[in-house]
C-alpha cells in the first residue's frame, strides 16, 4: 500500500491486521519487462513511439500525478493516440465513460494515477507503461499485475530518467531481478 493509504489506515483503526495472498515481490513471470534511460523531456515522445512500433492494441500508461495524467493523454492525441485521463479529480461519470471507452477499445491509452486503478481489471491488456517510476516499489509490482493475467502474456516497459534511478534499484532489490535497460535517445531534427 502506498505510504499515505497506510498512514491513513493506522491513524483509523487500532492493531490492524494486514493480509495478503501473495507476496507483494513477486510480478507473474508472463509479464516481459523493460526499462528504457530516456531524458525527462522526451518520455511522450517515446511514448508513442513505443505505441506505433509495437502496434499496442491497449495500454495502461501510469504516472505519478493527476496533473501529468492529464498532460500525457493531451499529449498522446497530439500524435494520433486516442487517450484518455483516469484519476481521482475527475467526477465518477467520466472516470466510469473513459474506462467504458477503453474496454469498448474506442480509446487506445488510458492514462491512470495509482490511487484511480486501484481495483481495474481490464481482460487482455496488452501493455502497462510506467511513464514515472513510483516511489514505493510494490506500487511497481502492483501497476505491472494489470496485464499477464489469466495465464496470458503480457508487456510492461518503464520509462527512468536520470532522477528515477535510486527507484529503479529499489524495485530491482524487492523483485530480486534485473530489469533488461535500454537507452533512448531522441532523434536530432537532421534525422527526423
Amino acid at each position: 500500500m502506498p505510504p499515505e493509504i497506510t498512514e491513513l489506515v493506522n491513524s483509523l483503526l487500532k492493531d490492524p491486521v494486514k493480509v495478503a495472498v501473495d507476496p507483494v515481490s513477486s510480478p507473474v513471470d508472463a509479464i516481459h519487462q523493460t526499462v528504457y534511460f530516456v531524458d525527462r523531456g522526451n518520455k511522450t515522445q517515446l511514448l508513442a513511439l513505443l505505441v506505433e512500433q509495437l502496434k499496442v492494441k491497449n495500454a495502461l500508461v501510469f504516472t505519478r500525478t493527476k496533473h501529468g495524467a492529464n498532460k500525457v493523454a493531451r499529449e498522446l492525441s497530439k500524435y494520433g493516440i486516442t487517450a484518455a485521463a483516469i484519476h481521482g479529480n475527475k467526477s465518477q461519470t467520466a472516470r466510469q465513460q473513459a474506462l467504458a471507452d477503453f474496454r469498448a477499445g474506442k480509446l487506445q491509452a488510458l492514462v491512470a494515477t495509482d490511487i484511480a486503478a486501484r481495483g481495474l481489471d481490464i481482460e487482455e491488456l496488452s501493455h502497462v507503461f510506467n511513464y514515472n517510476l513510483p516511489e514505493v516499489p510494490e506500487t511497481y509490482v502492483h501497476r505491472i499485475g494489470r496485464t499477464g493475467r489469466a495465464g496470458r502474456g503480457g508487456e510492461a516497459i518503464a520509462f527512468c530518467d536520470f532522477s528515477e534511478k535510486p527507484l529503479l534499484r529499489e524495485i530491482e532489490k524487492l523483485t530480486h531481478r534485473s530489469i533488461p535497460c535500454l537507452l533512448y535517445t531522441s532523434p536530432s531534427p537532421r534525422d527526423a
